[in-house]
């Protein structure tokens, strides 16, 4: 991959050949910026122009919020040694903006904030060579908790997330306030590496067409200088909902069928460029699921049909990454509010992507580069492949000392005292931001119980609990598949737990309750969800 050479064939001499080494070559900066910059990415024809000059787009996805930032500059030269252009990432609102009105993009003291200094990760991938599309929502949906939604927005009563809703949309013009501030200077037509931006994702899928919120969406981009190329991207079954024809590029998202996805595309705009914002390379897993994968030869199949269509593409996950603390979305089986049908994914966002949660380099990864070889016309100097450290296995670490719930729950500083039940969102803490992730316990004292009382959770648990009666742990903690099935877990509707074989008076009961991820995805009314 590396090495490249140009062969030459003379008519009059047919014996002559002569090479070109990749060291010849310009670099995608070099060729696309010769001359100097004097515009942008434009879609007014039927194929993309970078600096006036004619460009498919190579992209891959990496979200730099699920990888350390001391491995994105090694995860990023991968990504240009396969030949990518470009890379695609999502902005997660809710981590960098952890409570309210408090910010974090890297040096901002939350706990993510070795994750979050998204000026320099798209710093580095320009010095790797690459173009850069963001992705910042506000929504992203990415399999995120919340669907990158800060759980305090449920704070407000009655608010409308991603609609036209005065309420949200203040919300939303003051984090991109902060976030455009850093990216503006970014910009490819400042001399940064980001050459285009969305607007929303997948909003089609919503069954909500509100023109008046992504006009609003874009109003807000425009006033913080925002001058490159603006787009949508939804499943082209959608047809126009969700985006703005003869305004903004549409992009499609799909993983299978690309004739029929790609003829959709081009027949809900015309004299555009063709695009698939995510051709998806694998598929994440939900808790209690094996492992989604897809085979190499189906994903080289449809990768090759995007690219002979002719289209450009961006390759949804081209990096594996992780879901680190309890930052997982969730999708559900039915619409409504009451957890019913609440499907967490894992800590694992791997998705069988051609560069692996752990950073090596797949089959997929050869197949990608070698198509883009074959199909991309623009030839520039790609890197060598980064070596992947073998894998390490930690010896044994023995369990010394434990500390007990009911010990960090008596000794906990900032206990809420309140005469009804309050969801973890509603917590008067945080700078009355409430508890985005985590637990949260439910302490009542001073109860008498009588021989074989129970208790009753009506509804669904929201989403796991923990019963302690007088510190004593009284439902068992997952073990296995099956364990979903009963009493503590999401899935069992009016679950109850006997509490005492015995008659006991003043004993205090603790209820632990975890949030395994508010939904990420599907109609509006999901995204009004409250727990604890």
């Amino acid at each position: 991959m590396a090495k490249l050479f140009l062969l030459c064939l003379f008519s009059i001499l047919p014996a002559l050949f002569c090479w070109v080494s990749s060291a010849d070559l310009p670099t995608n900066y070099e060729y696309f910026t010769e001359g100097g910059i004097v515009a942008g990415l434009n879609a007014d024809q039927r194929y993309f122009k970078l600096n006036e000059k004619e460009i498919t787009i190579f992209s891959g996805a990496f979200h730099y919020f699920r990888v350390h930032s001391s491995q994105w500059r090694d995860r990023l030269r991968k990504m240009r040694a396969a030949g990518l252009n470009t890379i695609e990432t999502y902005v997660s609102w809710n981590l960098h903006e952890y409570h309210s009105g408090a910010f974090d993009f890297g040096h901002g003291g939350s706990d993510f904030e070795e994750f979050l200094d998204i000026a320099e990760f798209i710093k580095i991938a320009q010095e790797e060579d690459l173009f850069v599309l963001v992705r910042a929502g506000p929504y992203i949906c990415s399999e995120w908790e919340f669907g990158g939604l800060p759980s305090w927005l449920l704070r407000e009563k009655d608010i409308k997330v991603r609609t036209s809703d005065e309420v949200f949309l203040k919300y939303v013009a003051r984090f991109w306030g902060e976030l455009l501030q850093i990216l503006e200077p970014l910009q490819f037509t400042n001399g940064g590496p980001i050459i285009a931006f969305q607007v929303e994702n997948e909003y089609g899928n919503t069954g909500n067409h509100d023109s008046e919120y992504l006009h609003a969406l874009v109003s807000i981009y425009r006033d913080n200088e925002i001058k490159e190329l603006l787009y949508t991207s939804d499943p082209p079954g959608a047809g126009s909902n969700g985006a703005l024809p003869n305004e903004l590029l549409m992009t499609a998202n799909f993983n299978s069928n690309p004739t029929w996805n790609l003829d959709t595309l081009d027949s809900l705009q015309t004299d555009k460029p063709t695009m698939t914002m995510e051709y998806w390379s694998g598929w994440f897993d939900h808790v209690g699921e094996d492992h989604h994968t897809v085979s190499v030869e189906t994903y080289s199949e449809i990768y090759e049909a995007i690219i002979t269509h002719p289209a450009s593409v961006n390759i949804y996950m081209f990096v594996g990454s992780t879901n680190f603390g309890f930052t997982n979305g969730a999708s559900s089986l039915y619409s409504g509010l009451d957890n019913s049908g609440l499907q967490p994914d894992t800590t694992s966002y791997d998705y069988d992507a051609p560069i692996t949660e752990a950073g090596e380099i797949t089959d997929k990864f050869t197949a990608t580069a070698r198509l883009i070889e074959q199909y991309n016309p623009v030839k520039t100097k790609l890197p060598e492949v980064p070596e992947t450290p073998e894998r390490v296995v930690f010896e044994d670490i023995k369990i010394e000392e434990q500390i007990l719930l009911r010990k960090i729950i008596d000794d906990y500083p900032e206990a809420v005292v309140s005469e009804s039940i309050v969801s973890m969102e509603q917590l008067p803490i945080n700078n009355n931001s409430g508890q985005s992730f985590g637990y949260v316990v439910y302490r009542k004292t001073g109860l008498n119980l009588r021989e074989g009382a129970e208790l009753k959770i009506s509804g669904y648990v929201r989403d796991t609990v923990l019963v302690l009666l007088n510190g004593q742990l009284l439902n068992p903690v997952l073990s296995s598949k099956s364990d979903l099935d009963s009493f503590g877990y999401w899935r069992v509707k009016d679950s109850t737990v006997t509490l005492t074989r015995e008659a006991l008076r003043e004993a205090t009961l603790d209820l632990v309750v975890e949030n395994n991820a508010r939904n990420n995805y599907g109609s509006l009314d999901q995204f009004q969800q409250f727990k604890g």
